[in-house]
């Protein structure tokens, strides 16, 4: 297998723009492993606060994205046995910290992800995703996805 790209989802529309841009691309997919992820963060009060319900159908949720995100590159033309899904269940403290940890797990050639306009004050709050692949990344290409 030649290449193999990781790429982070959600169900977020920056998600959705993420595998629209890698499903038009003019890639060899024969030579293309992709994998397809999912990381939980430790969960805020807030949804502590929504119940144990709430959390235990994390997991299914996303399970479900991964499994229509593999449909998705599929009916593009990827071939089904190239493309894994990878949920992560153990928390991390921050999305980056899983992405990050996760590549260096698996050693992909290229980490994808989406990223929604911020105003500087989300950004500042929030932090930026995709500043903390670059920098934390290095010898691996990130591709940004802005929607």
């Amino acid at each position: 297998m030649g290449n193999k790209v990781l790429v982070a989802l959600n169900d977020s529309m920056s998600s959705r723009a993420v595998l629209d841009y890698i499903g038009n691309l003019s890639l060899c997919p024969d030579d293309l492993q992709i994998i397809l992820l999912h990381v939980f963060r430790k969960p805020s009060g807030g949804e502590e606060l929504m119940g144990k319900k709430y959390m235990n159908q994390q997991p299914a949720k996303y399970t479900a994205v991964l499994e229509e995100a593999k449909n998705h590159l599929i009916n593009k033309g990827f071939f089904p046995e190239n493309i894994e899904i990878v949920l992560v269940m153990e928390p991390y403290p921050t999305i980056a910290d899983g992405i990050i940890d996760q590549a260096r797990i698996l050693n992909p050639s290229m980490v994808v992800i989406g990223r929604k306009r911020m105003s500087k004050a989300e950004e500042f709050v929030m932090g930026d995703v995709s500043i903390k692949l670059v920098r934390a990344l290095e010898g691996t290409a990130v591709l940004v996805v802005k929607m």
